[in-house]
């Protein structure tokens, strides 16, 4: 292809509207341009890259055994309401109405279409095992839209399913999807990692998470360095770190003491020169209606996913005000385990286990007790509720610490187990005639977000640095002077041997200067840049690595078969 025909509208300043590094090079090279918030148009550099990354994920699968299909974005509301979902997505699901006043939803996901297509056309346990997948628009009403491409409403998205007639033939299905998507994040040139994950609206025993590392991500992941521990926040565990004093000895009772004013845990560590360590945190939360007090170390932070795991419950908010005073007898800030257990449940962190002396508040506005002992003063039950920390304790192993670092996900695979197939009333017959429901699994890779995250891995000052296999074009062919008739003759006599080598190449024959050209072959991503200039009365091109700026002079004759193998990694 020839640059100057071509539709690549570059800009040479950051727009004001991008913060994270891959949002501002998709605009500044042409890749995007925004129609409303969190909706992008995909130009035309954008839609090769992205192509390409289908290419890749489309071949991993066919190569698994897996089936594509193709479903509609528009559903009914009655597969979402038989899963029980329609009401669990709230106001993240796109809802519309037909002209006859029927419900409908954009698909934020395909369990519930998959499952429907199974229970009316799987009859018998030889029909099992299934894969089947699709790469399809996908819609989510985000409330915050941002990041570029990595938090929008409209996406692209390679979900599949798994069909199975026993845990056994589920676990080889995950092991598959597993397998395979590491083949396609190594093929897509990403640094990641696979960690243990909460499931989510998504239900099931088990799932994993394959995360890249950056600060442009949402999520974080606490990772042993050493032990090779790795799990999302929401799901990780580790040994909390040793309180940052010790527990007062002896035997000693509840003290009530005045403490006027003091509603939170720094105000309690300024007024009695205790560290939070020596504090215990009360929380009133709701769980399916129901309230139960939560008790943390006062440096800890609840982690609502763990909360909810432990209780079983599937709605989970903190108390309104009204219902704490109603139910405790004091406002928050002065509230505490002592004397409570006859008025709702009360759980406290694994981290408390074991203390003695802490200071919590009284049920008293203004006041507070000390010298309160969990496991004597008060009963509780004892739970992993809290989110792990940096610098905690690895699980693994007694001598390392965890860290937490930021992440963008990019793919997350589920053991969805007979959730959807149970609740919309999936049967087949096994080999003794016997109705039974198969198994299934989920499992979803992030399109835009591989090239995303690709960007905000391999940057620098000048632009994208993309990996061979997801750049738009392989090569760029740069005349310094497209007018001089033997470079002009020179770059064709290249990129008519770079397109039989198989190469994806592009000519700049843009009658700009050459910086310039450099400067957007830079910006865009182009990993080789073979420029025709002043040596060629020798016989010599240059050739350029876009990531490493490494830079040869190579005879032209050689320049092609040096490119082609430097981006076959041979």
């Amino acid at each position: 292809m020839y640059w100057s025909r071509l539709f690549i509208p570059t800009l040479r300043e950051n727009p004001a509207e991008a913060e994270v590094v891959s949002h501002q090079l998709l605009l500044r090279a042409g890749y995007i341009r925004q129609l409303a918030a969190g909706i992008y148009n995909y130009l035309f550099l954008a839609q090769r890259s992205l192509l390409k990354i289908q290419r890749i994920v489309r071949e991993e699968m066919d190569a698994m055994g897996a089936q594509e299909m193709y479903l509609p974005a528009l559903n009914p509301a009655e597969v979402w309401q038989e899963s029980g979902r329609w009401s669990v997505m709230g106001d993240n699901m796109f809802r519309l109405k037909d002209r006859f006043g029927r419900d409908l939803c954009l698909g934020m996901t395909h369990e519930e279409v998959m499952t429907g297509i199974a229970r009316g056309e799987l009859r018998s346990y030889k029909q099992l095992p299934q894969i089947w997948y699709q790469i399809q628009t996908k819609f989510r009403d985000e409330p915050r839209p941002k990041s570029g491409l990595l938090r929008v409403r409209q996406f692209i998205m390679k979900d599949s399913y798994s069909f199975d007639l026993t845990p056994e033939g589920l676990d080889a299905a995950y092991q598959k999807h597993h397998d395979a998507y590491c083949r396609i994040f190594d093929r897509c040139g990403l640094d990641y990692i696979a960690v243990e994950a909460h499931s989510g609206a998504m239900g099931g025993s088990q799932s994993h998470e394959f995360m890249v590392v950056s600060d442009a991500g949402e999520d974080f992941v606490a990772i042993g360095r050493k032990s090779g521990y790795r799990a999302n926040l929401e799901k990780a565990v580790s040994r909390a770190k040793p309180p940052a004093a010790p527990d007062p000895e002896g035997d000693l009772h509840p003290e009530e003491f005045h403490t006027p004013g003091q509603k939170t845990i720094e105000d309690l560590v300024k007024f009695t020169g205790l560290p939070a360590t020596s504090q215990m945190k009360s929380l009133v939360m709701v769980a399916d209606g129901k309230p139960v007090l939560a008790l943390l170390r006062g440096d800890h932070q609840l982690s609502e996913t763990k909360f909810a795991g432990a209780l079983g419950a599937s709605d989970v908010r903190p108390a309104h005000p009204a219902e704490i005073v109603d139910w405790m007898g004091a406002d928050a800030g002065s509230l505490g385990p002592v004397g409570i257990s006859d008025k709702l449940r009360l759980i406290a962190d694994s981290a408390l286990q074991g203390r003695r002396n802490m200071i919590c508040g009284a049920n008293r506005n203004d006041y507070h007790l000390k010298n309160v002992t969990p496991g004597e003063d008060f009963q509780p039950e004892y739970l992993d509720l809290r989110q792990v920390e940096d610098g905690d304790g690895d699980p693994l192993d007694p001598e390392a610490t965890l860290e937490v670092r930021k992440t963008v996900e990019i793919g997350h695979i589920f053991k969805l187990g007979y959730k959807y197939s149970e609740s919309m009333g999936l049967r087949v017959l096994d080999e003794h005639g016997q109705e039974i429901t198969p198994i299934m699994g989920s499992y979803g890779i992030g399109v835009e977000r591989i090239l995303t995250c690709a960007i905000e891995l391999f940057h620098d000052k000048d632009g994208m640095a993309l990996p061979v296999s997801i750049a738009p074009f392989t090569l760029v062919i740069t005349p310094v002077n497209y007018a001089d008739e033997q470079q002009k003759a020179a770059a064709h006599q290249l990129f008519d041997a770079a397109k039989a080598a198989g190469l994806d190449a592009l000519l700049d024959d843009r009658d700009e200067r050459p910086g310039v050209k450099f400067k957007d072959a830079d910006l865009v991503g182009i990993p080789y840049r073979i420029t025709v200039g002043k040596k060629l009365a020798q016989g010599i091109v240059e050739v350029v690595e876009r990531r490493s700026r490494a830079s040869r002079d190579i005879a032209i004759d050689d320049a092609v078969a040096w490119v082609s193998a430097a981006a076959s990694g041979k």
